[in-house]
């Protein structure tokens, strides 16, 4: 199971070399990794879908968890490894250094000056699988509990798991590794409070 130590260092540093030379051209609408937007896509809905179907597709459970267990590890490698870099240029992976510490690092591309390597197409199809996915993933979790389904709960909570593991580390690399997510969060729900609160202020009077 893939957990996430809070103690753990983390570090911002560019995102490959070798691709400094791709991020001096303008993003586009296109997509230009067809094959990458397809699996980042493919192994996710699958999974869900084959947990939805997996009464009408066999009569086995063992043989559908399985199913349904490799989807999910080959989403997640997918998207960790692969998908993630080509689509959004992120990357995140854990090292440990000499001393024997783990550290979390994670990456961001570094786009030339006024311009941007990312397509807008292919971003807008990254995000949302990596969103949605893991939503479905909880609302699925809940309905196994509330309807006693408990032998699909190991699946749904591994669904959960792998998939909100790849959805935390983009977010983190998307806002920064050195942002702490709930002091954004706090700070978003403190700014809205304070809207709703002058502007009724006005209408009060």
């Amino acid at each position: 199971m893939f957990t996430y130590d809070s103690n753990d260092e983390t570090e911002d540093v560019s995102l490959f070399d070798a691709e400094d030379e791709g991020s001096r051209k303008p993003k586009k609408k296109k997509i230009r990794h067809p094959i990458a937007s397809f699996f980042h896509l493919f192994f996710r809905v699958s999974a869900i879908v084959v947990y939805l179907l997996c009464e009408l597709i066999s009569s086995s459970f063992i043989a559908c968890m399985v199913s349904i267990i490799l989807l999910l590890s080959c989403d997640f490698w997918t998207v960790k490894n692969i998908t993630g870099r080509l689509m959004v240029g992120l990357r995140w992976w854990n090292q440990v250094d000499d001393d024997g510490k783990s550290q979390w690092v994670y990456e961001s591309r570094k786009a030339a000056q006024g311009s941007k390597s990312v397509s807008e197409a292919e971003s807008r199809i990254f995000w949302l699988g990596l969103i949605t996915c893991p939503i479905i993933w909880v609302i699925l979790a809940f309905s196994a509990l509330f309807s006693f389904k408990v032998k699909w709960l190991a699946v749904v909570i591994m669904g959960v798991t792998l998939q909100g593991a790849n959805l935390y580390g983009y977010v983190k690399c998307k806002v920064g590794s050195r942002k702490n997510l709930t002091s954004i969060a706090t700070s978003y729900l403190g700014s809205q409070f304070l809207k709703q609160t002058l502007a009724r202020d006005p209408a009060e009077s």
